[in-house]
């Protein structure tokens, strides 16, 4: 085995909760026992030395500073990828317009979205 192969690999997660956009960064990622939930495990927020503090990195680092496992709703995540490194985490304030759209459930559209 060479040593790219035995790298552990880095996930970058993308969700909306209370209309922020969140983008986190971990190393184990798979479908919760919970039912509708993903299980992220090992999150990654690099350095804790910097000079420079950015608001929304600061702000996830204290949402999650004791958080060993947290479980996203799946109807929350935008976005999973396999990353090569880890990147900033960040928080971003949505504008009120979603322009994600719900994937239909069972039973159609939900009341109101039409």
């Amino acid at each position: 085995m060479n040593s790219k192969e035995m790298v552990e690999p880095v996930y970058r997660v993308v969700f909306l909760q209370q209309a922020e956009v969140f983008e986190i960064y971990a190393r184990y990622i798979y479908p919760s026992d919970l039912y509708g939930f993903v299980e992220v495990e090992q999150l990654l927020f690099g350095e804790r030395s910097q000079l420079v503090v950015d608001p929304g990195e600061e702000k996830l680092k204290n949402t999650f500073a004791d958080v060993k496992r947290t479980f996203i709703p799946m109807h929350a995540v935008i976005r999973i990828d396999e990353v090569s490194k880890e990147g900033k985490p960040t928080v971003t304030k949505t504008d009120g317009v979603n322009n994600v759209s719900l994937f239909p459930g069972p039973g159609g559209t939900p009341a109101g979205r039409r």
